[in-house]
């Protein structure tokens, strides 16, 4: 109430200032600059004075309109029509604004009671636009048919309906015709992005994409684009009506998901830095989505909340869904995952099958591992008998000398493949869980038909052929072409990757290889550390310390220990918590074994083990040493004060003295 009185009292104090006879033009000085919420401050004194005011009641709803805010603009408009029946286009704009509000019963119910025929056109191009928002894509086309054929509407109107039809080629013809007769328009040019975007022709999206960012930045640079990714400070633009002639932020939300399906993670979170800055509670609801979508590693917590708010949404994006759904499977909340299925059964008749089939079968295999693999055992059968089909249109298109044919089996082959992964991924899972390797090893073989040349496979089955412990040869074969694909830029290649290729070397007698390696890792960690003093690089560090497990496993823990000590220096820049991670089971193990009396290790080396966890101690004190869970506070509550490698190493360092009797 205070807040609100506090407003109404500026609004009174802008509108007493004026001098007499100056409102009406104040009023419509802030039209034309775009000061539309300035504008409404004035105009609600007078709404407030006379509230049948047929000029303050239309400027209140156009200026609503213009910043998004549709439910009041619809409730101005609908007072309009109250007052004044005999105007028909306030019933045009009535219709309009609940349309935009997703009042899509209420807007046709509204529409249909135009009369004027001066207003024909209009109506039914609104109707369309109401029947595309409710996916009635035959009622649509029936309304936009009945437009003239010369109308550069009906053209991109048409590409609208074929995008929905996903025949994303003749859409971008349309969307080009209507553009060679209306000229250029940020609009168009998103919609031809847009279709390029789905035939993964990404280059030409991009371009596309980057005429809009340019020509947004040339007319309109009150709009501050990329200034918050500079770390300038700076005001909010509002959703004005000006914001959403540019297509902005269609644009940037276009490229950071491009830049997502092109693996450039950081490239798609400067892309959504990149567009004019907003607050959060003005974000649109696919900036919303991709905000979460794209900062869930660093975020995750926050992330959940956008999604799960955003489920509750009229407008929420069709991807949502989904995609909540998969990452609370990715982070192990296989309840919620249920609980929301369960509670939005509505939406899962719109999801893709197999995503559903796959999820469910993921949720099942919690409690019976055995009928999820049964599940996914079948879902995989009808993958790869569509690959098969694919393949073979393939071939039959190669044969016909049919380009385009080929371009476009090729992608759905590629597209097949993508969701083929995930299914044989979970079926492999439930036996690695189990330490049953060779089983693992012949799930990948029996996909090998399909997945040989895809990254996560080889990088998987090279993995299961490590775990076995001999067949370190068979895995050089798959590790090796991995590293040498990025040896140029070979810290982008994994840390434990690479520490699995050296420990096969190792155990296969290669140990030249292994050392240069080594060096070639040291080298680019110095390169970097030039370049960037202050950024910490693990890559060497991981592979001395899973070297120094492997000696520790073979129960040699003198010399394991040893170098992972070594690896661990300087410890400012070496300790982080994957490699305390590794240096703690060694330790661990070494206690076990001291325990039991299993093994003797020199005096020497135990001062060496008591002084590494002395400087862990130090160095530790902000350094968390596990994932804290975005969703469970109660867990978030008992770590509090023990997640950092100071409290462990203080644990470890007292069981040792405790068993070492020093």
């Amino acid at each position: 109430k205070a807040e609100f009185g506090k407003q109404w009292y500026q609004r009174r104090v802008r509108v007493g200032r004026m001098q007499e006879g100056q409102y009406t033009q104040t009023i419509y000085t802030y039209i034309k600059q775009g000061q539309y919420v300035e504008a409404i401050d004035c105009l609600l004194p007078e709404y407030e004075n006379n509230n049948t005011s047929r000029a303050a009641l239309s400027l209140l709803g156009y200026c609503y309109y213009q910043i998004g805010d549709f439910v009041s603009a619809a409730d101005c408009y609908g007072q309009l029509i109250q007052l004044f029946p005999e105007h028909e286009q306030y019933k045009i704009y009535y219709s309009q604004s609940l349309q935009k509000s997703c009042q899509y019963e209420a807007a046709m119910k509204a529409s249909f009671t135009v009369d004027s025929p001066n207003f024909k056109e209009k109506v039914v191009k609104l109707q369309a636009a109401i029947k595309y928002d409710e996916d009635d894509l035959q009622g649509a086309k029936s309304m936009v048919e009945q437009c003239a054929s010369d109308d550069p509407d009906t053209e991109n109107n048409l590409g609208c309906l074929l995008v929905k039809e996903k025949r994303y080629s003749e859409a971008c013809k349309k969307f080009t015709a209507a553009m060679n007769v209306k000229g250029y328009q940020p609009h168009l040019s998103y919609n031809i992005a847009l279709c390029h975007y789905y035939m993964k022709q990404y280059a030409l999206a991009l371009k596309n994409i980057a005429d809009i960012i340019e020509k947004g930045i040339r007319e309109h640079p009150e709009l501050s684009v990329g200034m918050q990714t500079e770390g300038i400070d700076v005001r909010s633009v509002g959703n004005s009506m000006t914001l959403h002639e540019t297509a902005l932020v269609e644009a940037f939300n276009l490229k950071a998901a491009i830049e997502y399906q092109l693996k450039n993670f950081e490239g798609a979170q400067e892309a959504l830095t990149d567009m004019p800055p907003r607050s959060e509670e003005e974000l649109d609801c696919v900036t919303l989505h991709n905000q979460a979508l794209m900062n869930m590693d660093s975020a995750p917590t926050a992330g959940f909340e956008k999604l799960q708010f955003l489920l509750q949404q009229n407008e929420c994006p069709p991807e949502t869904f989904g995609n909540l759904l998969l990452l609370y499977v990715k982070h192990q909340y296989f309840d919620q995952a249920a609980d929301v299925m369960a509670e939005n059964t509505h939406l899962t008749f719109k999801m893709d099958p197999y995503l559903y089939e796959y999820l469910d079968a993921i949720i099942v295999q919690q409690s019976s591992p055995e009928e999820a693999f049964r599940r996914f055992d079948d879902i995989a059968n009808r993958h790869t008998d569509n690959l098969r089909k694919i393949t073979k249109q393939v071939q039959e298109c190669r044969q016909n000398n049919d380009e385009d044919a080929v371009k476009k089996a090729v992608n759905e082959y590629d597209e097949a493949l993508e969701k083929y992964i995930p299914v044989l991924m979970a079926q492999a899972k439930i036996y690695w869980d189990k330490t049953n390797y060779n089983m693992v090893e012949k799930i990948f073989r029996k996909s090998v038909e399909f997945c040989n040349e895809h990254d996560s496979w080889k990088l998987n089955v090279a993995h299961v052929l490590f775990m076995q412990e001999n067949k370190y040869k068979e895995a050089i074969g798959f590790y090796e072409p991995i590293v040498k694909k990025h040896y140029d830029n070979i810290l982008s290649v994994s840390a434990i990757v690479l520490a699995n290729l050296c420990v096969s070397y190792i155990m296969t007698s290669q140990n030249e290889e292994a050392e240069d390696l080594m060096r070639k890792i040291e080298k680019e960690e110095e390169q970097m550390g030039y370049e960037d003093p202050e950024r910490k690089i693990y890559h060497l560090c991981i592979v001395n310390l899973v070297i120094g497990t492997l000696y520790c496993a073979k129960g040699n823990f003198e010399f394991g220990i040893t170098r992972v000590i070594k690896s661990m220096e300087p410890y400012s820049k070496k300790l982080g918590m994957d490699t305390w991670h590794y240096a703690k089971r060694c330790f661990l193990g070494l206690i076990e074994n001291l325990a039991k009396h299993m093994i003797m290790v020199r005096d020497v080396v135990l001062h060496d083990c008591i002084q590494f966890l002395e400087h862990a101690e130090l160095y530790g004190k902000n350094v968390e040493c596990r994932i804290q869970p975005p969703l469970s506070a109660a867990a978030v509550h008992e770590l509090q004060g023990k997640n950092t490698v100071t409290y462990e190493a203080r644990l470890i360092k007292g069981l040792l003295l405790l068993v070492c009797d020093l």
